[in-house]
């Protein structure tokens, strides 16, 4: 007998406001760990999510004066996944080469790095940055 696996995909996924300070981190990590989880999401996805969202909330904590953050979680198809973040401020983040000893400065290195693709969207408002994490991307690293 064979069973029929549901695919529940489409956005908007799941989305929550947190405080834009870094208590909120875990909280955005759990929020992932447990989507992903519920998307029958690998624990390496989960592991990615999780570091992804962690830098990106960990940004905009660190560069904006945004008092809340938007954590978007979108299914993009059975093994894509779309990871954003929002914050209020217009300036618009880019990688940049941290120093051999910085204790900053390679966050956005680490989302390329786990993503097949990252960016950010400008909205009147502010922006959202993104990253997507695909499955057979992974799988072939």
């Amino acid at each position: 007998m064979t069973v029929a696996q549901p695919n529940a995909i489409g956005a908007p996924g799941y989305t929550t406001e947190l405080p834009c300070v870094r208590e909120s981190v875990r909280r955005a990590r759990a929020l992932v760990s447990n989507v992903l989880a519920a998307w029958g999401m690998d624990d390496d996805m989960a592991d990615c999510g999780k570091i992804i969202v962690t830098e990106l909330l960990a940004n905009a904590v660190e560069h904006t004066e945004t008092p809340v953050s938007k954590v978007i979680i979108e299914r993009r198809s059975n093994g894509t996944v779309r990871i954003g973040v929002s914050d209020r401020s217009h300036s618009v983040p880019h990688l940049k080469t941290a120093a051999l000893h910085a204790e900053s400065g390679r966050g956005l290195s680490l989302v390329a790095e786990m993503s097949s693709l990252w960016g950010y969207d400008t909205h009147q408002w502010g922006k959202v940055t993104w990253a997507v994490i695909d499955a057979s991307a992974r799988r072939e690293q």
